[in-house]
């Protein structure tokens, strides 16, 4: 009891989030409300009231997210002003072939395959920091999965602004197949999973998660290659919706918080058999570290994953006139959900801990799987749009 209570007079003696904002963080928030009235004082003529809040909600998202992490600063600029450079450089889809930057860097294609590179990259350096302690290795993992994050976010960025110069002006945010996707993934858990890496200063996770990163890549590559699924094709009717905009990005916050939790399973099998005296026990994160994030990542994961479902059904019910069908999609989105709430409920009630939620994290990324593609695969219904 004394412990509690001093900890409660600890926390109530820590500064308020307002009265740690310093001259830096203001001058954050000045450039994103300044950017964002600058895109709305260009393109506000051809945005719709939905699209206007999304913006606003972005904004916000984005001073919040430069608050509580202040690295992410550096990459939003990055990203933001290597996008618009690229925007400029287009005339039309030609330039994509004609110019340098545009050819070689800058593209929405160049920017994913230097993304299909980097991920594994990080992958290797992560592996080489586990198997041999070296630290620059570890370092040099983190640089490339900032690198392959900009980059990837980057060619989802001008592929947005290329769907608006193809024949017909069919301009779409593009989260509207599995390649788009696919990108979307890479960039969403890597960017998840830089913020968990800096708030424990751990870099010894890193080798478990990219290896869904590269996994993921794989499968964009042969998607890319095999089935020409780069290449940009105007919706089907029921993905012509605002909703879109901010169900997917939603969904996949989800998706990349569940598959972070799983690798993160299969480093607490292997540290629990790892002696305490054993020269990895240095090399690999701690069971406490492995614990607590995927706790929070599956509890951010799941916070997402029910607004996403919450705005998948009314979409629903904007486009077929029903908010729940049945469809083969919805009842897995539901198994999913239950899944996780009764990882969260058993956590909370029982406070299990250790191997079982290690393996039920690990066999939860199985069943989402199953929800993204194995439906797409295997069974049809008004999501068919999805398939392979």
């Amino acid at each position: 009891m004394v412990a509690s209570r001093e900890e409660m007079i600890r926390q109530m003696r820590q500064p308020s989030l307002w009265q740690r904002l310093g001259v830096l963080d203001w001058a954050w928030a000045a450039l994103v409300v300044a950017a964002t009235a600058g895109t709305y004082i260009v393109l506000g003529d051809v945005m719709n009231g939905y699209e206007v809040v999304i913006t606003a909600f972005t904004a916000a998202t984005m001073i919040g997210l430069g608050w509580h992490w202040p690295a992410s600063r550096g990459y939003m600029i990055a990203v933001c002003g290597l996008s618009l450079f690229a925007i400029s450089r287009y005339p039309d889809l030609a330039a994509a072939e004609a110019d340098f930057f545009l050819k070689y860097l800058l593209s929405s294609q160049s920017a994913i395959m230097w993304m299909s590179a980097l991920f594994p990259a990080a992958t290797l350096a992560y592996g080489a920091a586990l198997f041999t302690g070296n630290d620059f290795m570890g370092r040099l993992g983190s640089r490339f999965t900032w690198l392959a994050a900009g980059a990837g976010l980057i060619g989802l960025l001008v592929r947005w602004h290329e769907t608006h110069l193809y024949e017909g002006g069919i301009g779409y945010i593009p989260v509207s197949n599995l390649y788009e996707v696919f990108v979307l993934f890479g960039v969403i858990t890597a960017l998840i999973y830089l913020y968990y890496e800096s708030a424990y200063r751990a870099r010894t996770m890193g080798f478990f998660v990219s290896l869904v990163i590269a996994a993921s890549v794989g499968f964009l590559l042969w998607y890319h290659f095999d089935r020409q699924a780069y290449q940009i094709e105007p919706l089907v009717p029921a993905l012509q919706s605002y909703w879109m905009k901010i169900h997917v990005p939603t969904n996949f916050i989800g998706y990349g918080c569940f598959a972070i939790a799983a690798m993160l399973g299969v480093a607490y099998l292997i540290r629990a058999q790892v002696a305490d005296d054993s020269p990895w026990a240095a090399r690999l994160p701690t069971l406490k570290q492995i614990d607590d994030v995927s706790y929070r990542a599956i509890a951010l994961g799941f916070a997402f994953f029910t607004v996403a479902t919450i705005l998948g059904a009314l979409w629903a019910a904007e486009a077929w006139g029903a908010y729940w069908s049945w469809d083969p999609k919805e009842t897995w989105a539901l198994i999913v959900w239950l899944n996780y709430a009764g990882w969260l409920h058993m956590r909370f009630t029982k406070g299990l801990r250790g191997k079982p939620m290690a393996w039920w994290a690990i066999i939860g990324l199985f069943v989402t799987t199953f929800a993204f593609l194995g439906v797409n695969m295997f069974l049809s219904g008004l999501h068919s749009y999805g398939e392979l």
